[in-house]
């Protein structure tokens, strides 16, 4: 069966980049959202995303309008979803919402749909379990920002079909990703590889050995990243690297996942990093420069 319509469920960060990159490859897109404000945000991001692609020669202007106009938003997961293919969950990574949000998508969505979700971390399994299609449930792991990255993550969960993954293989590529087959496990390969990394980095803050500015150096002229740890941390979320590292830590057991208690500190406190404005940068929209926050210079 060929997919042509995809239904996206969440309009933030992740969820508008992801409508993006399927609106500009052809498909039709329903991006769900339960705020309008949100949903109206997303597309503003999106139009404004693909203007800086025409403006680098990226893309032409009909191709923008055509992906902007593949786009339609909805209130209503049984509206949006109604027609699916392809169902891509981008809420937060939170556990118990993300089995409420599949619970509806299987009833909303056609018995045929494929249904996916974003997370970074959660078991594609225990989603699955709350649907009554658990051999078409995947994960679907996009790297941000979407449209720029190309790395998707494809999570098989324990009853995922051989067909539905290499369907979403196919996709993957025509959307111009490269798609990676994972098995799942907490923290599948990127954030069981990362997440630690952020973590030590966060315990080599707390413990003294080096400041904010110096970690980071260290690891961007050393070691060749084009971001530190802790600057990646704050543009990824604290909120979201302690929830990734919660996940690791329950379900592997083993205490190297335990995440360090300066980054539960800072989320209990509100520092999230970018989002919230700081973290372990001072974060001000529009501006560039990377300052240090207050807490740690």
């Amino acid at each position: 069966m060929k997919m042509k319509n995809i239904t996206v469920i969440g309009a933030g960060t992740m969820g508008n980049g992801i409508a993006h990159v399927f609106a500009q490859s052809g498909f039709n897109v329903s991006l769900v959202d339960i705020s309008q404000e949100q949903l109206d945000r997303a597309v503003a991001t999106i139009t404004k995303n693909l203007d800086r692609m025409v403006s680098k020669e990226k893309i032409d202007e009909a191709t923008k309008n055509s992906a902007l106009a593949n786009i339609k938003t909805y209130t209503s997961l049984a509206e949006g979803a109604a027609q699916a293919d392809l169902v891509v969950e981008a809420a937060t990574e939170n556990v118990d919402l993300k089995l409420r949000i599949f619970g509806d998508m299987d009833k909303a969505a056609p018995a045929d749909a494929i249904l996916a979700t974003n997370t970074s971390s959660i078991s594609i399994t225990k989603v699955a379990a709350v649907t009554g299609r658990p051999d078409k449930v995947i994960g679907m792991h996009f790297m941000n920002p979407v449209p720029v990255m190309k790395l998707v993550e494809v999570i098989r969960g324990y009853a995922t079909s051989d067909e539905v993954t290499n369907r979403v293989m196919e996709m993957s590529k025509k959307l111009g990703k490269v798609p990676v087959e994972v098995n799942d496990y907490p923290g599948f390969v990127a954030n069981r590889i990362l997440m630690p990394m952020i973590n030590e980095a966060i315990i080599t803050l707390h413990e003294g050995v080096a400041g904010v500015a110096e970690i980071d150096t260290v690891m961007k002229l050393g070691m060749a990243h084009p971001m530190g740890p802790l600057q990646l941390a704050d543009f990824i979320g604290l909120d979201v690297c302690l929830s990734i590292l919660h996940v690791m830590h329950d379900g592997f057991g083993n205490p190297k996942y335990a995440p360090c208690p300066l980054l539960v500190n800072m989320v209990t406190a509100g520092k999230l990093g970018a989002k919230s404005g700081e973290g372990f940068y001072t974060w001000t929209r529009g501006s560039k420069d990377l300052v240090v926050s207050p807490s740690f210079s």
